[in-house]
């Protein structure tokens, strides 16, 4: 399509309808918007050649539409022109209107003024219209003013007279007659009434005394107490006009009540002093409950119901033994005695059936829903102190027990004895009783301190027995230097081991139910512990008195005469005699221990090369002697009290068959079955058995030397006690060492 087309095809503006200039740029920016969206509906209805033959029909349409929008146009703004000339109009009516309210307000404000001119003209004569109802107010009440200074001082007899109820009558008609003087003078305050203020202060002070003496009054002057009471009630419903603080004498009474009670039982001056607390904390179980008694039974009826007396009585010496008892707490620190009192006081008692929880005092009276008297701080406070104490004194009193038997070791007397012969002493029983005691009273108190005070007397006693037996090395030590010969040195020995026999038998009695198993451990592995250096001590007297018996056996002398070993029983028996006064199990151990240290000796001395036998004659002679001194010294610990079972003796008959053999090819079985029997046996023992014999040879030696390799390895004896190992055997020469042996 040409340019001369698109011109054709572009509708006229009507005339009038001309563009806006650039005055209106939203019109203009419309006109092309309108005339771009012309265009484009022009391009798309004329793009084919066979719709221009329409273009007539198109235009005259397009002609009826714009003179139909003309004369919308026109009507609407027909229609805005005659809105805008109604407009005008009403504007120029309101502006009539407007002047016209204006004049009126010049008017008003001048008639103001003047009105105002003429008040100023009139301020004079209201003042003294003022003066003269002042005036006359007072001439009508000059005479009840005059008698204002003799109603103060009758109103302070009353008060000094403790007629509290007159007294407020008469205070409160005083203040009437302030309140209706006040309101005609203006609120101004005549001279008169200065001493009314003082006076109410002091029928407060009154009302409150008598509340902080209720206790008292309720007892000796109800009347009183009732009339403190009415007035602190009916003051609190007063109302008044003048600009004066609320006097809150209710208040006041509820403080004085808390404060007196606190003073009555826990002032400065009644505070208990050092080691005066049992006898504080008695008189409060006898008090406390006396007042609340005295409380429900007089002061209540006294007060007004909703003061909760009973309650209030409560809570207050709760309130108040609680800060007392924190007081004391903080100050200087508590004895033992005083510390275990007050918690088992504070934790039992005072909650319990004969104080705060008695079934006389109402449910008013319960305290247990309130704070503790004594808080977890203050309990852990207390324990630990306990503890320390009780430690303390528990080590003291356990060093002078053992002092005190320590000092009778070296008497000249031997130890005593009970009804059945046995040593006895009470230091055993002085011990447990000290501990077991300190433990069962904790129970009164809580477990927890029970638990801390039964793991202090276990350590003290674990300490104790460590100090017995340092005491007993001492005086062994001292014994056996010459520094302190003790007369009794063994009966002593033997004193102290009934000691740890009842030590052992009783300490059961420091283990309750709750106490875990294994807590007494310790202290069984020390008594067990100072058993065995009791019969070290023991046992090292005995073998001083054997060794120079045994220093001639074996000999030819032995071979022959049973005499060395009849010395060695015989000393032996007499050592042992005082054996009886020893308890079992105790004497069955030392009996044993005595018997093993016996045989010992015996396998010692056979085993220092003394006695080489020079034929079959003299080794029969021995085999014959050591059967003789293994029945000898089984009789000798039978007759003692020891059972055969457990004795030692018997490996001199094991020895015996060793000596006894007649063909040497034939040691390698007996050395085989005497390591069965005793497998605890060397080479070294083997060895100088052998040189004993005489008549080995070298092939025979390191045959019966092998048999110990080569047989079975033995199983331990069922009594596990050592004899061989505890032997010194005297080395062997180099020729007779096997390879794998000892000496390789």
């Amino acid at each position: 399509m040409d340019s001369a087309a698109r011109d054709k095809m572009q509708p006229a503006l009507p005339p009038g309808s001309s563009c806006p200039g650039p005055e209106w740029p939203e019109q203009e920016r419309a006109e092309q918007l309108a005339r771009g969206a012309a265009l484009k509906w022009a391009s798309g209805i004329f793009y084919r050649p066979e719709q221009l033959a329409r273009l007539g029909q198109y235009r005259s349409r397009e002609v009826q539409r714009t003179c139909s929008l003309e004369a919308r146009i026109k009507s609407v703004v027909q229609s805005y022109l005659e809105g805008v000339k109604t407009g005008v109009r009403q504007l120029a009516w309101a502006l009539e209107a407007v002047q016209g309210a204006r004049e009126a307000l010049g008017q008003a404000h001048g008639l103001l003024w003047g009105m105002a001119e003429a008040a100023q003209t009139l301020e004079p004569l209201r003042e003294q219209v003022v003066q003269h109802k002042q005036l006359q107010a007072m001439s009508q009440l000059l005479p009840r003013l005059r008698a204002v200074p003799a109603a103060l001082a009758h109103t302070q007899t009353l008060i000094d007279a403790q007629r509290l109820l007159e007294a407020y009558v008469s205070l409160r008609e005083l203040e009437q007659l302030q309140e209706e003087t006040w309101a005609p003078l203006g609120g101004l305050e005549l001279p008169v009434f200065e001493g009314l203020r003082p006076l109410a202060e002091a029928l407060g002070q009154a009302v409150e005394a008598a509340a902080g003496a209720a206790g008292q009054l309720a007892r000796e002057d109800p009347a009183l107490l009732v009339a403190a009471m009415r007035v602190a009630e009916v003051d609190a419903g007063r109302t008044t006009s003048l600009e004066q603080a609320a006097r809150d004498w209710r208040q006041r009474c509820l403080r004085a009540l808390q404060e007196g009670l606190e003073q009555i039982h826990f002032g400065t001056p009644l505070q208990p002093g050092p080691g005066a607390l049992a006898e504080w904390l008695e008189a409060l179980r006898v008090a406390l409950p006396a007042e609340l008694a005295t409380a429900e039974a007089l002061v209540a009826p006294c007060c007004p119901p909703h003061y909760n007396v009973v309650r209030l009585w409560a809570h207050t010496l709760h309130s108040g033994l609680r800060r007392c008892l924190q007081q004391l707490l903080e100050g200087p620190q508590l004895e033992a005695a005083d510390a275990f009192t007050l918690l088992h006081w504070a934790l039992h008692v005072y909650l319990g059936p004969e104080m705060m929880g008695s079934l006389e005092l109402g449910p008013e009276a319960d305290v247990s829903d309130l704070e503790p008297l004594l808080t977890l701080e203050n309990i852990e406070q207390l324990e630990a102190i306990f503890v320390a104490k009780v430690q303390a004194s528990v080590a003291q009193w356990l060093q002078k027990a053992l002092d005190g038997d320590v000092a009778e070791w070296g008497r000249e007397q031997e130890p005593d004895t009970d009804p059945s012969g046995f040593y006895h002493s009470p230091m055993p029983a002085i011990v447990l009783q000290i501990l077991e005691e300190n433990i069962r009273v904790t129970r009164m108190v809580s477990e927890s301190l029970q638990r801390r005070v039964h793991g202090v007397a276990l350590s003290e006693l674990s300490a104790f027995l460590r100090s017995f037996s340092d005491a007993l090395i001492r005086f062994s030590r001292d014994h056996l230097r010459g520094e302190a010969t003790a007369p009794h040195y063994v009966p002593y020995l033997l004193a102290t081991l009934n000691h740890q026999s009842a030590l052992s038998s009783s300490v059961s009695v420091l283990q309750p139910d709750w106490v875990a198993p294994g807590a007494l451990a310790p202290v069984e592995a020390a008594l067990d512990e100072l058993q065995r250096r009791i019969c070290r001590l023991v046992l090292e007297a005995l073998l001083a008195e054997l060794q120079p018996l045994f220093a001639a056996l074996p000999s030819r002398r032995w071979l022959s005469s049973p005499e060395l070993l009849d010395d060695v029983c015989e000393r032996t028996a007499s050592f042992c005699q005082d054996f009886r006064h020893v308890r079992d199990p105790a004497v069955q151990l030392l009996l044993a221990e005595a018997e093993r240290t016996v045989v010992l000796q015996y396998l010692r001395a056979l085993m220092q090369g003394r006695l080489v036998c020079r034929g079959a004659d003299e080794r029969t002679q021995a085999a014959e002697r050591l059967r003789h001194d293994a029945a000898q010294l089984r009789e000798l610990f039978l007759g003692l009290g020891l059972e055969e079972s457990v004795q030692c003796a018997p490996v001199l008959l094991a020895l015996r068959e060793l000596l006894n053999l007649r063909d040497p090819t034939l040691l390698g079985l007996e050395v085989a079955g005497l390591r069965q029997q005793f497998p605890d046996v060397s080479e070294d023992h083997v060895s100088a058995l052998l040189d004993l014999r005489g008549d080995v040879s070298r092939e025979q030696r390191l045959a019966a030397l092998s048999s110990l390799q080569a047989g079975p390895q033995p199983s331990p004896p069922a009594s596990g006690r050592a004899l061989f190992s505890l032997v010194p055997a005297p080395a062997p020469p180099l020729s007779s060492c096997l390879p794998s042996g000892s000496c390789a």
